[in-house]
């Protein structure tokens, strides 16, 4: 019986056990209190008849002997019939019969009464109590489904009824998940697109400067040729922008999927620098790298080299011209961590804590070439495969930053 084990049930349950208990006990009370006004009705008759019979002369023997006869006789029968005394005489018609019946029947009243407004009244109460619990489910239910989840349905009891109001809570808190990452997402991509809009301004206005510019002096050669390469670094830069937005955008809403296999970590580090050797020999920088050939990692390598690349693009960025930037690894038994360190500038104390945000530019960097994508864009990848990417820099000498691979059982 399950629903015993709520408390207001309980208690009810409990109430009609005693009621009926109760009701029985005053059965047998009516009962008891019948049977003797019957014997008090009885014994009055024959002392009535027996003072009768005293009176009129007849002996005292016979008198007994008549009280303990316990058979009629037709005679007899007939002479009671004749005085008005059968079985169909209504009961009023008897005075002593009527006055006991009426005694019974108000004893008998009061007691249903009382009994009857005990049952009517804990009743009401129960159901009025029941009503109010599910009036307030109901306002609860109305205001989840307004998409208020600041109250709960009660949730302190036990029995079937909580069990269901445990469940509606449940049901509440996922549409309240669902509702605030629909509001996250919401958010999210409205930040996109003003991140978006925001960053392709400036490269959009270039462009437009440049086109009038071409179109202003199409007699000038150098000045079509010279415009016309700015037009297209522009490009590139938009292309690079939007490309980069993109990939943050799906690493945010988790929409990557990331393909382990094993790789060893120089072919992983090799092809995430692949094309930054050109720009290092172009700008006079040297790229070392430094680690065991054969140690191998477990991760995306598509994914983890792009990592690698943007923390070495980031590096060549802020070093000058003679800079160097180091890429070493080393195995430990739980960890394998890859370091790229530069001799650059280093990044100031204010800015340490921001460099990871979303198209964050230092106010004390001179750089002009990054758009503020390569780092969040490092981190979000390194850690939606488990891994941590810290970093440690000390201005004018340069910045370290750290990728650390739990090794795999």
């Amino acid at each position: 019986m399950s629903f015993l084990h709520e408390k207001q049930s309980r208690c009810y349950f409990l109430f009609l056990a005693c009621f009926c208990t109760l009701m029985l006990a005053f059965f047998v009370l009516c009962a008891g209190i019948q049977t003797r006004e019957v014997k008090k009705l009885l014994l009055r008759q024959e002392q009535t008849a027996a003072s009768y019979l005293l009176d009129q002369g007849v002996s005292e023997d016979i008198t007994a002997a008549a009280f303990k006869n316990s058979k009629s006789t037709e005679e007899g029968v007939l002479l009671l019939e004749k005085s008005g005394r059968t079985e169909s005489t209504p009961f009023w018609l008897l005075p002593a019969a009527r006055r006991s019946a009426i005694r019974y029947l108000i004893i008998a009243l009061l007691g249903g009464l009382g009994l009857g407004g005990s049952l009517m009244g804990v009743s009401a109460f129960f159901l009025y109590r029941r009503e109010l619990l599910y009036q307030k489910a109901a306002r609860r239910i109305a205001e989840f489904a307004e998409g208020s989840f600041v109250h709960h349905l009660p949730r302190n009891e036990t029995g079937t009824l909580y069990q269901l109001f445990a469940s509606v809570n449940e049901l509440a808190m996922a549409l309240q998940s669902k509702s605030e990452s629909e509001q996250k997402a919401k958010e999210f991509l409205k930040d996109m697109i003003s991140d978006i809009s925001h960053q392709l301004k400036t490269p959009l206005a270039a462009l437009n400067m440049y086109a009038e510019i071409i179109l202003d002096e199409p007699d000038n050669p150098s000045l079509v040729e010279e415009f016309s390469r700015k037009s297209l670094i522009s490009l590139a830069r938009m292309e690079q922008l939007i490309l980069s937005l993109l990939k943050v955008m799906r690493l945010d809403a988790g929409n990557i999927r990331f393909e382990k296999k094993l790789c060893t970590v120089y072919e992983l580090v090799s092809g995430g620098i692949a094309e930054l050797i050109t720009r290092a020999k172009q700008e006079e920088k040297q790229i070392l790298i430094n680690g065991n050939p054969r140690e191998q990692i477990l991760c995306d390598p598509e994914w983890t080299g792009e990592a690698i690349g943007n923390l070495v693009k980031n590096a060549l960025d802020h070093t000058g011209t003679g800079g160097t930037i180091k890429i070493v690894w080393e195995q430990s038994p739980a960890m394998l961590r890859l370091s790229v360190t530069d001799n650059g500038s280093g990044i100031p104390p204010e800015d340490i804590h921001h460099v990871f945000k979303r198209f964050y530019r230092s106010k004390s960097s001179s750089d002009t070439q990054g758009v503020g994508l390569g780092l969040p864009l490092a981190k979000s990848i390194i850690e939606g495969q488990g891994g941590i990417l810290s970093l440690h820099s000390t201005p004018g000498k340069g910045t370290a930053f750290i990728i650390s691979f739990l090794t795999e059982p």
